[in-house]
């Protein structure tokens, strides 16, 4: 079982390999290729940093317990209809997010967010609109 935080949900989405530092990719490739293989994998939604915030990179200010961070990932986990403390397989969280959620949805909801301006994360909401699941990571 793998805990996540709510924009991380958002995040696996419109993941293309990209990331803050190579440790941080290979992990984020991992739990992606797995949700990927086996959509019955389960979630537990936590509040604050989760399996992927323990390989951000120590750079100075920790991002994962920023307030902006936070408050994103309560607008994402009340837009897609789910809490914190649920536990989930992947296809369920996939199913909240195809009722609940359209691409420009993103606009708003990750506002802020340096990684919006690659228009990924519209594409993977698409994505799950039209049952095609997480795409590969090339």
């Amino acid at each position: 079982m793998y805990k996540l935080r709510g924009h991380h949900l958002f995040c696996l989405l419109g993941y293309r390999g990209m990331g803050y530092s190579e440790e941080y990719v290979e992990n984020m490739t991992r739990l992606h290729q797995t949700l990927r293989q086996n959509p019955k994998t389960l979630i537990q939604l936590v509040n604050g940093p989760d399996q992927l915030c323990e390989k951000y990179p120590n750079t100075g200010e920790y991002h994962c317990q920023d307030n902006n961070i936070y408050e994103r990932d309560a607008v994402i986990l009340e837009k897609i209809g789910l809490k914190i403390g649920q536990i989930l397989h992947w296809e369920d969280i996939e199913f909240h997010i195809r009722k609940n959620v359209v691409p420009t949805d993103i606009q708003t909801v990750c506002e802020t967010c340096s990684w919006r301006s690659y228009g990924v994360c519209e594409e993977g909401v698409q994505d799950i609109l039209d049952w095609k699941g997480l795409r590969a990571v090339k």
